[in-house]
C-alpha cells in the first residue's frame, strides 16, 4: 500500500441531508465505515485524495480514525448523476489476512493467430483474494492462438493466494476468423 492511500478521518456526530451538503461545499465527503460486527461509524475524509483512490480499482485504503489505524475498502460510492462528484462512500474493515470478493478486470495481451480476431467475452471476473494482496488485473495471453480456440475463466492461470468465484466454464476469450475471411477460404477450397 502507498502513502497516498492513507487518509485521516473526521468524525461525524450530526447526520442528514443539510449536514452532508454543509461537508460537500467545504470540501470533505460523508463515509460510513461497517464491517467485522462492529457498529457503523460515520465519518468524513477530504474529497479530492479520497477521489484520487476511488480511481483504483479495489483500493486498500488505511484510516487514520482518531490515532488508531484501521483498514477499508470501497464497498460502494454514491455519486451525483449529472454532476459526477462524490456524495457518499460506504467502506468495509477489512482484517490484515482476510479473504474478500473483488471484481478482477480481465486484460488481454499478445496478438491472435494471423487472420483471426480475439473476442473478449468477459471484462472482469470475481475473485477471492487476500485484502492487503489484491491483484489489479488478470492478464489472458493470446499470442499465437489460431481459430476455434477458446478461453474459459477456468483456464486462466490466477495470482497467488486467488481463487476463482465465477464458473470456470464461463467464456472470457474467443478466437474466431472474420466472417468474410471464413467465407473466402471455403469459396477457394471448393473451386480447387
Amino acid at each position: 500500500m502507498t502513502d497516498s492511500n492513507k487518509l485521516v478521518a473526521s468524525t461525524r456526530e450530526t447526520f442528514g441531508k443539510g449536514v452532508a451538503r454543509k461537508l460537500r461545499a467545504i470540501g470533505q465527503t460523508p463515509v460510513v465505515v461497517y464491517g467485522h460486527g462492529t457498529d457503523p461509524v460515520h465519518l468524513s475524509l477530504e474529497t479530492h485524495p479520497l477521489s484520487l483512490i476511488l480511481r483504483q480499482a479495489n483500493a486498500l485504503i488505511e484510516l487514520d480514525i482518531d490515532g488508531k489505524s484501521q483498514l477499508v475498502l470501497v464497498k460502494d460510492v454514491q455519486r451525483d448523476p449529472v454532476r459526477q462528484i462524490i456524495e457518499h462512500v460506504d467502506l468495509i474493515v477489512v482484517k490484515k489476512g482476510d479473504a474478500v470478493e473483488v471484481e478482477v478486470h480481465v486484460h488481454v495481451v499478445g496478438e491472435s493467430f494471423s487472420g483471426t480476431n480475439a473476442l473478449q467475452e468477459l471484462n472482469t471476473l470475481r475473485l477471492s483474494a487476500a485484502a492487503t494482496s489484491i491483484p489489479e488485473s488478470v492478464e489472458v495471453n493470446v499470442e499465437g492462438l489460431e481459430d476455434g480456440t477458446q478461453i474459459h475463466a477456468g483456464d486462466i492461470e490466477l495470482p497467488k493466494g486467488a481463487t476463482l468465484l465465477d464458473d470456470p466454464a464461463a467464456l472470457v476469450v474467443n478466437i474466431v476468423a472474420p466472417r468474410g475471411v471464413a467465407e473466402d477460404a471455403e469459396g477457394e477450397a471448393a473451386a480447387e
